[in-house]
């Protein structure tokens, strides 16, 4: 009988990692990058020890499956994304089957599905999130493993070196993977100190920042310039409390989490600090100890200064199979809905309407943007932040009927760039509109606004004199090269306009400029030549 149900859970898990595969496969080939997965893509064309703004992992798995980018669509740009997605849905059954049994696996596997962060963020869009949360998982499923077999059986040191190795990736994937190995030292500090004398857990530490070197290496060049750059996101140096930014935080959290699945994760925590979760309650409290720092920490943050919500997605992602453990309970004493029950349902309900609501208003428009006026520019009404994922292809369109007629009639030079003053829309134009035209994108600004373009600048040649550029901005997020540029060209024309249309409304206003004649090299630190130099001005190896 018991066998009959864990055949039946399981049929139902390969179902429900199948339709969910299929869903975000049908939304990766059929919606526009967004402005970071654009600009994650450069990862995977200048591939270097590490990056900016995060570790090297997201770059290395656009170039797996892309094929080094020999399929270069959006499909194949996110295709990481929804296999790690996919196997994570299966990671997180194993988790909570450790911790409870089939039924609560398959609740785990039902709650990350519905969860915002885990179906869209990290299951679609191809983010550092991607590979981080496949690693992250990984490493979680062998702790658990690792504690259920106890200290002194055979097989768990060679279950902590695999989490060394695992835990290792996902700090390749991104820096918030430390609290995987605090949280497993809180465990072995606070709960269960025979594990401090296993030479298997200082060697897995050991492996995982030795998978780390290239990292440290990389920022050693760098004058640590990404550790740096993080700090600075996070640093508390308001003295004023900010709660808007504390409300913000939070409810983003509960937002993209899923309220449904945030809300039983809050339950499952409160149900094992109450001892109404009693079963594996080590493995429980581990997935607390590396869950809840993070979240209170960002939390505590967010008191003084701005954060990013899903920051904090793998930590109720790991409380996850906790809160399955919980519906589980629940479901044995009664309740209705073995296989879905009323909560589940509603999770499912809500990600089936904000996702279809989102789309809807990527590909049609139906609830936010009413257009601009045409005369103006200006927005009719909200602005609407999903412009970010369209028109771009329209942009190229429009743009390649201007470059070209530029270059016949000799208006502007054979080798003119595409000259931004922040990473994105930098990305965006490289992607959709520079690429197959052939055009070089290079920015001009502080590295805080170019971050990872100051080497690609570099790595592209740089400026010199008496270069021509186009510079583009927008009617949604307008900018002047006026304003910016004109001490360094020797004449700034007046705009070329690119209309964007969706569903037959104007949306969106794109416009070019024309700048002729580089007349003067601008600084070193507003182009990266400053990265290549060292303090005597020679060029670094």
């Amino acid at each position: 009988m018991l066998m009959n149900k864990a055949s039946t859970y399981r049929k139902h898990l390969w179902l429900l990692i199948f339709v969910s595969a299929l869903t975000r496969l049908l939304i990766s080939a059929f919606t526009e990058l967004s402005n970071d997965e654009v600009y994650y893509i450069n990862y995977a064309l200048f591939p270097d020890l590490s990056h900016f703004d995060h570790p090297p992992m997201v770059g290395w798995f656009i170039q797996l499956f892309s094929l080094n980018l020999l399929f270069s669509s959006e499909l194949f740009i996110r295709l990481g994304a929804v296999v790690a997605g996919s196997l994570n849905t299966w990671i997180i059954f194993l988790i909570a089957r450790e911790l409870k049994d089939e039924i609560a696996g398959w609740y785990a596997a039902l709650l990350y599905t519905f969860s915002l962060y885990t179906f869209i963020i990290s299951g679609t869009f191809m983010m550092p999130d991607s590979p981080q949360m496949l690693f992250w998982l990984l490493t979680v499923l062998l702790f658990v493993k690792s504690l259920k077999t106890g200290p002194d059986a055979p097989q768990t040191g060679g279950l902590v070196l695999l989490a060394g190795i695992t835990g290792g990736l996902a700090l390749m994937s991104k820096y918030t993977s430390i609290f995987l190995f605090s949280g497993a030292g809180l465990y072995f500090i606070l709960s269960d100190r025979r594990w401090l004398r296993k030479w298997q857990v200082y060697a897995a530490a050991f492996i995982a920042l030795l998978i780390f070197t290239p990292v440290i290496i990389w920022n050693i060049r760098y004058d640590f310039i990404s550790f740096s750059f993080h700090t600075d996101r996070v640093q508390v140096v308001e003295t004023l409390l900010r709660p808007d930014l504390f409300g913000i935080e939070l409810g983003g959290q509960i937002f993209y989490n899923n309220p449904f699945v945030f809300g039983i994760a809050v339950a499952g925590m409160v149900a094992f600090f109450r001892k109404r979760i009693t079963q594996n309650r080590s493995e429980a409290a581990l997935l607390i100890y590396i869950a809840l720092p993070v979240i209170l920490l960002f939390l505590g943050f967010s008191l003084f200064r701005r954060t990013l919500p899903h920051w904090t997605g793998p930590a109720w992602t790991t409380l996850m199979p906790l809160a399955a453990a919980y519906i589980s309970n629940l479901t044995e004493k009664g309740r209705q809905g073995k296989l879905f029950p009323p909560l589940i349902k509603g999770a499912a309900g809500f990600l089936i309407l904000v996702v279809g609501v989102a789309l809807l208003q990527i590909s049609q428009g139906w609830f936010l943007n009413k257009g601009i006026n045409p005369e103006t520019g200006k927005r009719l009404g909200i602005k609407d932040i999903t412009l970010d994922m369209y028109g771009w292809k329209q942009l190229e369109k429009g743009f390649e009927q201007i470059y070209r007629a530029d270059i016949s009639s000799g208006k502007m030079k054979k080798d003119a760039v595409i000259v931004q003053q922040r990473w994105f829309p930098a990305a965006n134009l490289d992607y959709y509109v520079a690429g197959p035209l052939g055009i070089k994108v290079l920015t001009l600004a502080e590295i805080g606004r170019t971050h990872k373009y100051a080497w690609i600048t570099q790595y592209r040649g740089g400026f010199s004199e008496g270069m021509d550029a186009y510079y583009f901005s927008s009617s949604y997020e307008y900018s002047d090269p006026n304003n910016l540029y004109r001490d360094y060209f020797e004449r700034i024309d007046e705009p070329e306009t690119i209309p964007a249309y969706r569903n037959g409304i104007l949306v969106e206003y794109h416009y070019v400029w024309r700048m002729h004649n580089l007349k003067v090299i601008p600084p070193a630190e507003l182009t990266g030549a400053n990265l290549f130099t060292n303090n005597s001005g020679n060029r670094k190896l």
